[in-house]
């Protein structure tokens, strides 16, 4: 064999192409860095993808993984069914791992809301009495249907669940003041705020783009995002160091920008308190017509990481609705006895049952009636074909009249039920 010899020139050159494409300067990813190995197929409702391999895999195999790490960060979509279930079965499947050793943080409750919450987990109120002490309609407002079976598998198996939460008006102030204007009160209640992370505000100011009213707004976005985000990683951080956690495995439930991607509250617990974690979260594939107007209409950056070690991909579900309504306008008696109908609305089930303005509501189904969230609450549980046994005075005289509850639809605010 002949072998020529190469020019000492041309090594150098050799070289220094070497050096050159190994730089930073320039250089482009070779794929997608949120989805690295990229799926054969399209997904199907159910399956779960490991997406640092791209690997399938079962329920089983995802709950091995997340049981060996500390914490178990959940991005939940707030309003679809299939999330909350699949956040139960991760509950269940992580108590089971952990018997006696497994926690559950919530983004839902502030940590105002924590005595109520111990309060429940001990079996000390039951539903009626947990949502009026946590006040729960008046913090995070939505169906508390979406929640009810983590909270009551968290009360059956004595699981702690711990409030993660800012206070309300606390985000509102930092939101509109900044903290050089925030009271010294405030000020205690402030976790240490990393401003910086240009993943966060590049996400932020995506959001933000589509109702943009100018810099001083976007700051208070950037700013009420970030108190969220580290005050929920204090909450982690501080209870796992505690006396009372710090043996704990714990499942944190937060909506998706605060978990996707890492840089929200996951990097930030980290910050105080590393130990492992992994992220798991749904991305809906399935999604109904008349869903379509509930997705964000923003383009966000593509990130450099991916959104999620484990996604399961999942159809958009509606909760199911019981459309039931009394159909009056309302307000509490003056005496504090009972509620004054201010209004009855035409073709309602109030009206069909004979209620009539100027009527005092005592009790329904022979609970009483005290203030507004009781009607609420009662008229919640209601179903179409459900009757109930309603209390009523009308100009001192006592009234039994039978509601049969028949759809109607509509939300259920305070005031008008």
């Amino acid at each position: 064999m002949i072998r020529f010899p190469t020019p000492l020139h041309l090594i150098a050159t050799l070289f220094l192409f070497t050096l050159t494409a190994c730089s930073h300067g320039g250089k482009q990813p070779m794929g997608d860095p949120g989805e690295p190995y990229p799926l054969q197929s399209p997904p199907k409702v159910g399956e779960i993808v490991h997406l640092p391999t791209g690997a399938a895999v079962t329920p089983a195999q995802m709950l091995s993984v997340a049981g060996d790490a500390r914490i178990v960060y959940f991005g939940e979509t707030h309003d679809n069914p299939a999330s909350h279930r699949l956040e139960l079965q991760l509950l269940q499947g992580l108590a089971d791992l952990h018997p006696g050793r497994q926690a559950l943080g919530m983004e839902m409750f502030a940590r105002s809301q924590q005595p109520a919450l111990d309060r429940w987990v001990a079996g000390e109120l039951d539903e009626k009495a947990f949502l009026k002490e946590s006040r729960w309609f008046d913090s995070w407002k939505m169906d508390f249907a979406y929640y009810r079976d983590l909270l009551n598998f968290a009360r059956d198996r004595k699981i702690p669940v711990i409030a993660l939460n800012a206070e309300k008006s606390l985000v509102q102030a930092v939101r509109s003041k900044g903290q050089e204007q925030l009271s010294a009160a405030e000020l205690a209640l402030v976790p240490e705020l990393d401003l910086t992370d240009p993943y966060q505000r590049a996400m932020v100011t995506a959001i933000f783009g589509g109702h943009s009213q100018g810099e001083m707004q976007l700051e208070g976005f950037v700013r009420a995002q970030t108190l969220w985000d580290e005050t929920m990683a204090e909450s982690v951080a501080r209870y796992l160091a505690s006396p009372a956690g710090n043996d704990k495995h714990l499942l944190v439930i937060a909506g998706g920008n605060h978990v996707r991607h890492g840089f929200g509250i996951p990097r930030r617990a980290f910050r105080r308190l590393p130990l492992s974690y992994i992220l798991i979260g749904g991305r809906e594939t399935e999604i109904p017509a008349d869903k379509q107007d509930r997705l964000m209409n923003v383009e966000l950056p593509e990130f450099p990481m991916v959104p999620y070690d484990f996604v399961t991909f999942l159809a958009y579900e509606e909760l199911p609705e019981t459309g039931v309504r009394l159909g009056v306008m309302f307000e509490p008696a003056p005496a504090g006895r009972g509620l004054v109908v201010k209004g009855v609305l035409p073709g309602s089930n109030a009206e069909r049952a004979g209620l009539k303005q100027g009527d005092l509501l005592l009790a329904l189904d022979g609970e009483a009636l005290a203030d507004s969230f009781d009607l609420v609450y009662a008229v919640r549980r209601k179903t179409p074909g459900d009757h109930g046994a309603l209390r009523v005075e009308r100009q001192g005289e006592a009234l039994e009249l039978d509601v049969l509850f028949q759809a109607s639809g509509g939300e259920h605010p305070h005031g008008k039920q």
